[in-house]
């Protein structure tokens, strides 16, 4: 009997010290995984710290494959974009002179006929012009060689001089003078030489979709009610067909040429209006731009390193003047911070005098309001104060 009590105790024994050593591995090979977890977990962060990251580089690496391949895809279809601009205005302009002209000059009154000919026309040359420099004007390029301009930075891709406002095109391969971005219906660059023509054809290109389109409204009503009426008409055709006996007559038919007409008319009113609500509001955003003499590229960039002073309490969040000191109680100096504003700003309506090229005011006319090549204010590798801005802008703090 005590040696079964012995047996059994010994037993017992050995099943708690397995339970104890099982408890142990456990317990040890849990410690293992928590530190080769806070380990990895270290070293990852090692790697891919950065002081600068925010939810802005975050989202910039997410849409980094789709950078890519807007980059590689825009450089080829660039050419049919081009093809489908001059296809798609070619067809409003021949359904104007072909279906809106001849109705025109029989319906409306000798001034309504001189307005729209002489506004049409207007129209349609600045289009045309501005569109065909746009695209064949160069929008300017750094020198390769090494040059004498203070302030210039070295591309990281190009190994070549970087000048103020220049950025550097991933579908150009090239580095762009006051880049604003790469269009692809443009199939070219928007830079320094050919932005006035870019904004200028936006401009002039809605003015002549809202003015189809309300030209157009009365002649599109017209229209969309003759199809929705040929259809009923061909329903009513069909059925008569269908059941036609020797005493019933089907009803008349529209000719080919009746069809073309009202199709014609829905068409050039349903793209002038589209174009004119997605262009009018880039054409808005861009003169946004203008006024306060950024590109697109500049405007992103200008934010960033706003906000990035303010973080250091280098500037202030409120729009004023220049810095100083201020005056607290007790005749302690306070310091007031500097307010960021764009170095290359010169106010509202000087900036648009220097984007536009006016100098004297005879320019609206013969330089915005008519077609013309004139360069623009500088050669884009420094900027000086152009002559047509009124007076010196203080110093400011930005970059």
């Amino acid at each position: 009997m005590r040696s079964r009590q012995r047996m059994f105790a010994a037993v017992m024994r050995l099943l708690l010290k397995c339970l104890r050593l099982g408890r142990r591995r456990r317990f040890k090979l849990v410690r293992q995984a928590e530190q080769l977890w806070h380990y990895g977990h270290l070293c990852l962060r090692s790697l891919l710290y950065n002081s600068f990251t925010n939810g802005d580089v975050v989202l910039d690496s997410l849409f980094e494959p789709v950078y890519w391949l807007v980059d590689h895809v825009t450089r080829w279809f660039g050419v049919v974009f081009v093809a489908l601009v001059i296809g798609l205005t070619s067809s409003i302009v021949a359904i104007v002179y072909i279906c809106l002209l001849p109705l025109i000059l029989q319906t409306y009154t000798p001034a309504w006929i001189c307005w729209h000919l002489a506004y049409g026309h207007w129209n349609l040359i600045m289009i045309v012009f501005h569109y065909y420099m746009a695209i064949t004007t160069s929008p300017g390029h750094p020198p390769q060689a090494k040059n004498d301009l203070t302030g210039v930075s070295i591309c990281r891709k190009c190994i070549a001089p970087k000048p103020a406002r220049t950025h550097h095109c991933s579908i150009c391969n090239r580095c762009v003078l006051k880049m604003d971005h790469h269009c692809p219906w443009l199939n070219n660059c928007v830079g320094h030489y050919n932005h006035r023509y870019f904004f200028s054809f936006c401009l002039f290109m809605t003015m002549g979709c809202i003015y189809c389109s309300i030209s157009g409204w009365e002649m599109f009503r017209d229209a969309y009610a003759a199809i929705e009426r040929m259809k009923l008409l061909e329903k009513e055709r069909l059925q008569v067909a269908a059941n036609q006996t020797y005493y019933q007559t089907p009803p008349p038919t529209f000719s080919f040429r009746q069809r073309a007409f009202h199709k014609s008319v829905v068409y050039l009113w349903v793209l002038c209006s589209s174009v004119a609500l997605a262009l009018g509001a880039l054409t808005l955003w861009h003169a946004a731009l203008i006024t306060r003499g950024e590109t697109s590229i500049e405007r992103h960039i200008n934010r960033k390193e706003r906000q990035r002073l303010q973080k250091k309490g280098k500037v202030s969040t409120a729009h004023g003047t220049g810095a100083g000191w201020g005056r607290a109680r007790r005749d302690v100096p306070v310091p007031v911070l500097q307010v960021f504003r764009n170095p290359y700003s010169y106010g509202s309506w000087d900036n648009w005098k220097v984007f536009l090229g006016v100098d004297v005011p005879r320019h609206w006319l013969t330089r915005v309001l008519l077609p013309s090549p004139h360069l623009p204010h500088g050669t884009g590798l420094s900027w000086d104060l152009p002559p047509c801005v009124t007076e010196q802008r203080a110093p400011l703090l930005a970059i």
